[in-house]
């Protein structure tokens, strides 16, 4: 049978519709999204009032819209439980394991504007059956017209009132039918959590809807760990969905999977301090960008065996020529002002086709070796709500102008907090300068699942033996952390000097 789907009271007389969320063929759960509209003062998604297949969409995007108006039209089952009201197989039962399904009965046409409810003829908890009477209502001739239910379940919820006008499509109940897991069989269902780590429940604000957070909590999933697809980066169904499957993909392949118990299980646990005891204290909440950077930076030192070299580089003649063509572009009002960490960027990249295990990450189970063809550099930044890591995408194929251009406009965006997921994903390798803070050398913590990463330090000009006499030059700091489960100590050594090489002579970078 078809049902037909209408805006609920939204409290407008008029609203834009800014997204269709779904489309013809979509199989749709209860709470689901369907439609954002935009009104005078803020944007609403329209959830799902029931469970269903898309049989039609009657509205467009730009299209005005009100309360009552039906936007789409469902298909839903005939029979209780429907043996797949959402589909004819288990299919969805694997990813939806415990999930079960709510129905929304709606007044169908009845040619006639609206009706009044005279009686209500069930309650809640009452078991319905299919062709049941649930409903008397009269319409504007005073004939008394029944209402039957078209399928069979537990009165969940009761939307109308006795005396009450109400229109065509209006939800006038909830109907609990059988769940998914009752009409497909153990063997197919994935009853066990797919996370092997302690759940960590969503803090955050994550732009998600009910139905999505209520998905997460079943599957013991952090909404802070996936990337949302859609408006403003909302996570959508299919979202969560790929991240599942992927997830249970890893642990399925996966030989083993190294925790942090596995490398220290008689760790001691940490000291529980009353420091008031001491004297007075504050407690400052921790952004949600150091909550999540800073569970990162602990998976990865613990994870992962850090080697780090140590080296200065001569920029001398690089910082002549920056110099300079900062002052050409001066002079002719040129929009550019390039910077040391741009040329060092490039350096970076060359070094990276000359050395590919160095753009390379482990499998999960660590037996193999993923090399990269592609360029993106990690560049870390620093913002009043903490570190954030943007990515320069195919370094190898841009020139020092448009990097240049690129790293300004990923700054401003960190500071600004304007940067989108996608553009904090698909780094190869990491560049971390902190040298405006003062600094010499420091240990940079590998951004996993890259192998490498480069700290940059201050510069300064210092006394250096050119064979017969000291001479001043520009000398920089470089500190280069690196995976010792993919790269020795050797060739460690040697990007470390072919950066040193390229960096002193950037002629090298046309080459």
């Amino acid at each position: 049978m078809t049902v037909a789907i209408s805006v609920p009271d939204i409290g407008a007389d008029l609203v834009e519709v800014t997204d269709i969320l779904v489309k013809i063929g979509d199989i749709i759960e209860y709470e689901q999204p369907l439609l954002v509209i935009e009104g005078e003062k803020a944007s609403m998604e329209i959830p799902s009032p029931q469970s269903g297949i898309v049989k039609e969409i009657q509205v467009s995007l730009g299209d005005k819209i009100h309360t009552g108006k039906i936007i789409m039209i469902f298909e839903v089952a005939e029979e209780a439980g429907a043996k797949g009201l959402l589909t004819n197989d288990c299919t969805k039962a694997k990813l939806l394991p415990t999930i079960s399904s709510y129905t929304g009965l709606h007044l169908p046409e009845l040619h006639n504007d609206a009706v009044k409810v005279i009686k209500i003829l069930v309650t809640v908890g009452h078991n319905v059956s299919i062709k049941e009477s649930i409903l008397l209502v009269e319409n504007k001739q005073k004939d008394l017209i029944e209402i039957q239910s078209p399928i069979s379940g537990k009165i969940h919820e009761i939307k109308i009132k006795n005396g009450e006008i109400i229109s065509i499509g209006v939800l006038m109940m909830m109907v609990h039918i059988k769940s998914i897991e009752e009409n497909c069989s153990s063997e197919n269902i994935l009853t066990h959590p797919i996370h092997q780590s302690t759940f960590i429940e969503n803090q955050a604000y994550i732009h998600a809807t009910p139905f999505i957070r209520r998905l997460a909590r079943l599957f013991n999933v952090n909404l802070d760990n996936i990337t949302g697809t859609g408006y403003k980066s909302r996570i959508l169904q299919e979202d969560l969905m790929q991240h599942i499957q992927h997830t249970t993909n890893n642990i399925l392949n996966a030989n083993k999977i190294i925790t942090a118990n596995n490398i220290a299980p008689d760790i001691a646990p940490w000291p529980i301090i009353d420091y008031t005891t001491f004297g007075k204290t504050n407690e400052v909440c921790i952004s949600r960008i150091q909550k999540k950077s800073g569970a990162n930076l602990k998976r990865n030192w613990l994870m992962i065996p850090h080697v780090t070299h140590f080296d200065k580089v001569d920029i001398t003649n690089l910082e002549k020529f920056r110099k300079k063509q900062n002052s050409i572009a001066l002079k002719e009002n040129l929009d550019i002002k390039l910077t040391p960490l741009v040329f060092i960027i490039k350096a970076v990249a060359m070094a990276l086709k000359t050395m590919p295990r160095f753009n390379s990450s482990l499998s999960l189970d660590e037996q193999k070796l993923i090399l990269k063809e592609y360029t993106n550099i990690s560049i870390a930044i620093d913002t009043i709500d903490g570190l954030v890591v943007p990515v320069l995408k195919d370094v190898d194929k841009k020139g020092i102008i448009e990097l240049s251009h690129e790293l300004l406009n990923i700054s401003t965006k960190a500071r600004n907090n304007q940067l989108t997921a996608r553009e904090m994903q698909g780094g190869c390798f990491t560049i971390s300068s902190i040298g405006r803070l003062g600094t010499t050398h420091f240990t940079p913590i590998i951004n996993a699942p890259e192998v490498a990463i480069l700290g940059i330090s201050k510069f300064a000009t210092e006394p250096v033996w050119n064979g017969s006499e000291f001479i001043p030059r520009v000398m920089m700091p470089i500190s280069l952390s690196f995976d010792h489960r993919v790269i020795d100590g050797a060739d460690g050594a040697r990007f470390i000097s072919i950066l040193n090489r390229t960096i002193s002579d950037i002629r090298h970078l046309i080459m």
